[in-house]
């Protein structure tokens, strides 16, 4: 399944003239720690299958479905016998700024099982069988109608978060709204200017909100905190800049928005757990 990797890396081979890939594999073969830059969603079709993402691990049942967001070192382990839907799917050529928010949502992956999210599995279960089926069509426009549908897969566990999000501080729609405006440009911020040296004062000022309320309400809508958010921001980029071997790792750190060395190899191996080095050492293997 994996044709093209570097070391760690896997660069995905897209259907030409697309950025979509998808297996429906059948293959008893056990796939090494790697990441790509797509997402990975996984639905067995028959029997079951073993996902490791970074220090969570996955069983997942037939018609479950786990999606692993880009960037995320995962490790595959098959059955002796079983088949999978395996749908990699680039949103890189897609511009919209709901997709960030959502995307640190479900970092590192995010499993829909019929009893971790009953609202909209069976909605999941049934795209994910007819983006397969569109992938081997050979109807026009299948590649929109693919993600149209990945999209929809997407929105509607996004809503459903929200959803949660709402009745966990009861807010009214308008101000379920207000809030949600307002966290995407805060992310967008983030995004933008990651590399200098963000505060959570800083930030929660930007907002409008007092430090207290902005860090609850930040975690309720990134399912994170205010500086995990922009650390992984910033180790995202890191991980790019190693793949770059003149640049030593100091100047990797600094190019990233760390302070110090010390911050960025903590910091790195805490969200890697391998160095900076022994990253960059795997990728050129």
């Amino acid at each position: 399944m994996i044709k093209h990797l570097t070391g760690i890396h896997e660069t995905v081979a897209y259907r030409p003239d697309t950025q979509i890939c998808l297996y429906n594999n059948d293959e008893a073969e056990d796939y090494p720690p790697h990441w790509h830059t797509p997402f990975e969603i996984i639905m067995p079709t028959e029997n079951s299958y073993r996902v490791l993402c970074g220090q969570q691990e996955y069983q997942i049942r037939e018609s479950d479905i786990l999606i692993i967001a880009p960037g995320t070192i995962h490790q595959l382990f098959a059955p002796e016998h079983g088949t999978r839907i395996i749908f990699q799917p680039a949103l890189s050529q897609i511009g919209i700024r709901e997709l960030e928010l959502l995307t640190s949502r479900l970092t590192p992956a995010i499993l829909i099982t019929p009893e971790s999210f009953p609202q909209i599995h069976a909605q999941v279960h049934r795209l994910m069988l007819e983006i397969r089926d569109e992938y081997f069509s050979e109807d026009p426009y299948s590649e929109s109608a693919i993600y149209a549908r990945f999209l929809e897969i997407l929105v509607s566990v996004g809503r459903c978060q929200a959803e949660l999000t709402r009745h966990s501080f009861d807010a009214k729609n308008n101000k379920q709204k207000e809030y949600m405006d307002k966290f995407l440009y805060i992310c967008n911020y983030i995004n933008e200017h990651f590399t200098e040296n963000l505060t959570l004062e800083q930030m929660a000022s930007l907002a409008g909100f007092s430090k207290y309320h902005f860090t609850r309400l930040f975690r309720q809508y990134a399912d994170t905190s205010f500086y995990k958010y922009l650390n992984r921001k910033r180790i995202d980029y890191a991980k790019s800049l190693l793949l770059d071997p003149d640049l030593s790792v100091i100047e990797v750190a600094l190019a990233s928005g760390f302070s110090s060395l010390s911050a960025f190899l903590r910091m790195f191996k805490l969200i890697n757990h391998c160095t900076p080095t022994e990253y960059r050492n795997m990728y050129e293997d």
